[in-house]
């Protein structure tokens, strides 16, 4: 199952890409945070967001 970033709830703090292991990680043009397709879904991006805007689809 993939991790995806909630567009709407995403504030653009950063913390899903500072812990994720791979840099899978990236901020958009619009300064919100979107995972590639490095993403080996460890987790780690969802157990840090501090506003629950990754989830697993």
């Amino acid at each position: 199952m993939a991790y995806s970033i909630d567009k709407e709830t995403c504030v653009g703090c950063g913390s899903c890409a500072a812990n994720c292991p791979v840099e899978a990680i990236k901020a958009g043009d619009d300064g919100k945070y979107v995972i590639g397709d490095a993403c080996v879904e460890c987790g780690a991006c969802a157990a840090n967001c501090p506003v629950n805007a990754i989830s697993q689809k």
